[in-house]
C-alpha cells in the first residue's frame, strides 16, 4: 500500500491502514526479504544530538537496502553555522533521495519538510519520535500480540506521546501514568481519541500498571535538560520501574534506550527476562527499513 504522505514527521501521518500495512512489510523483511530494494539511493542524516540506534539503524538499513546513507552532523554542514535551514533543505532536496532528521525543534523537521524536494522522515525531535513507535508496535505484535495492554510510566516525553498515538491507531489500550507537572500534552490524548482510544492519564504508577501486559518507561532526565536533574529525580520519586511495582504481575517491559539504570528502571529488571529493549533496538532497523521502502520509491 503506497503512504499518502510525501514525509514522516509523526506516527498519525500516516493511516491506520498504513501502519499496519507498513508493520506487516517491516516483520516480512526481517523474516528474510533481504535482496536490495533501493538501489543507488541516497538518505541524508541530520544530526544535532549524538545517537547511538538511530544512526547505526538507518544506516545500517540504507546498506542493506542497497542504498548509501551520509552522516551529517552540526560539523559538517551549515546548519546552525548561519545557513538558513529552508536553504539547507533546498539544497539538499537536490542531492539526496530522503532526509533523515533527529532535531531539538519539531518546528525544524516541518521546515525541512516544507522546502526539501524530497521524502523528509523524522528521527527524533522534542516532541516526537515516530519511527521508535513503529518499532515498539512491532515489538508487540513479536511478543504480546495486538490485544495487549500496555502501561506508560514516567515522563509524557516524546516517545510516550508518539507511542500513545501509535497504539490508539493500532487498537492497543495504553494507560498513562505521570507526574502532573510532567504530563503529555493534552492533544495527544486529543489525537488518540480520534482513533476511538480513551486514555485517562493518573499520577499514580501502581494504577496504570495494574493488569497491563507492558510497562513502558523512558529517561526522566533526556538530552538537553541537564539542569533539571535534582527538579525531576524529586519530581520522580514512585515512578521507578522495579520489582516492587512488577509485583503481582507478568508483564513484559518495554523502554527505548539509552536507559539511567537506576532513575527510571532498575538493573535487574532490564537484564531479567522480561525486558523487550533488545528486540526494540533490532526493530528500529527493520521497521525503518520499510518506512524507507515506501517514502523512497523502493520495489
Amino acid at each position: 500500500m503506497p503512504l499518502a504522505t510525501d514525509d514522516f514527521l509523526d506516527i498519525d501521518d500516516v493511516t491506520p491502514a498504513e501502519l499496519d500495512a507498513l508493520l506487516d512489510r517491516a516483520a516480512a523483511m526481517k523474516a528474510g526479504e533481504t535482496d536490495p530494494r533501493l538501489p543507488d539511493a541516497t538518505l541524508g542524516m541530520i544530526f544535532e544530538k549524538p545517537s547511538t540506534r538511530t544512526r547505526v539503524s538507518f544506516e545500517t538499513g540504507m546498506t542493506r537496502l542497497g542504498g548509501h546513507a551520509m552522516f551529517l552532523g552540526p560539523d559538517d554542514i551549515q546548519l546552525g553555522h548561519g545557513e538558513p535551514l529552508r536553504d539547507t533543505a533546498r539544497v539538499l532536496g537536490r542531492y539526496v533521495d530522503g532526509v533523515m532528521a533527529r532535531l531539538f525543534d519539531h518546528e525544524d523537521v516541518e521546515t525541512l519538510a516544507e522546502h526539501a524536494d524530497c521524502p523528509v522522515i523524522n528521527g527524533l525531535t522534542d516532541e516526537a519520535h515516530p519511527c521508535q513507535t513503529l518499532a515498539d508496535l512491532l515489538t508487540i505484535r513479536e511478543t504480546v500480540g495486538e490485544d495487549a495492554t500496555v502501561a506508560w510510566v514516567g515522563d509524557g516525553n516524546n516517545v510516550g506521546q508518539s507511542f500513545v498515538v501509535g497504539a490508539a491507531m493500532a487498537g492497543i489500550d495504553v494507560a498513562v501514568a505521570t507526574p502532573a507537572e510532567y504530563g503529555m500534552n493534552p492533544a495527544v490524548f486529543d489525537r488518540a481519541a480520534a482513533f476511538g482510544a480513551d486514555v485517562e492519564p493518573t499520577t499514580d504508577p501502581e494504577v496504570a500498571v495494574d493488569g497491563a501486559d507492558i510497562v513502558y518507561t523512558d529517561v526522566w532526565i533526556s538530552m538537553g535538560q541537564e539542569d533539571e536533574r535534582a527538579e525531576k529525580l524529586a519530581a520522580f520519586e514512585g515512578f521507578q520501574v522495579n520489582q516492587e511495582l512488577l509485583a503481582g504481575t507478568d508483564a513484559k517491559v518495554m523502554h527505548c534506550l539509552p536507559a539511567h539504570r537506576g532513575e527510571e528502571i532498575t538493573n535487574d529488571v532490564l537484564e531479567s527476562d522480561r525486558a523487550l529493549a533488545w528486540d526494540q533496538a533490532e526493530n528500529r532497523m527493520h521497521a525503518q527499513n520499510a518506512l524507507l521502502v515506501e517514502l523512497l520509491g523502493g520495489e
